[in-house]
């Protein structure tokens, strides 16, 4: 009697852990660096509605808030894409999505804030499996490794 399940019937066993950890730690990053890149560039086109945002909710001194928001997005999302300091890069990127979601989106009788507050809750976990497992072979970390 066979007792094998299809998952062992149909896959080849070591090709798709080989694959699966050579590109999807890859492609999770360049996900998760786009949204950041693209937000610090949408920053830096408007800074003046960026920082009249920042003044909104109440933040002090607006405009350095933008400047570190910014530059977090662009040079947090470039090293995080190119997976260089992987670990240390997800973990400040961990704190400022967590961040901007307790601070911009916690107006949760507003539909489209309770959606961003979680979205950001979702980033953050993508983030920790970055933490956890680092930045992959396919990355700077992994080519110093």
């Amino acid at each position: 009697m066979n007792n094998q399940t299809y998952a062992e019937t149909t896959v080849v066993p070591s090709a798709i852990p080989s694959a699966v950890t050579t590109i999807v730690p890859a492609v999770g990053r360049v996900l998760i660096s786009t949204l950041f890149l693209l937000a610090g560039l949408s920053k830096i086109a408007a800074p003046a509605m960026t920082i009249a945002y920042i003044q909104s909710v109440g933040l002090p001194l607006p405009s350095i808030a933008f400047g570190l928001a910014a530059f977090t997005e662009i040079v947090g999302g470039i090293t995080l894409l190119l997976g260089y300091r992987t670990r240390i890069v997800a973990s400040v990127m961990f704190v400022f999505t967590l961040a901007t979601a307790a601070f911009f989106h916690n107006h949760f009788g507003d539909q489209n804030q309770f959606i961003h507050f979680f979205k950001n809750v979702a980033i953050a976990g993508g983030l920790l499996h970055v933490i956890a497992f680092g930045g992959g072979r396919v990355s700077l970390d992994g080519r110093r490794s």
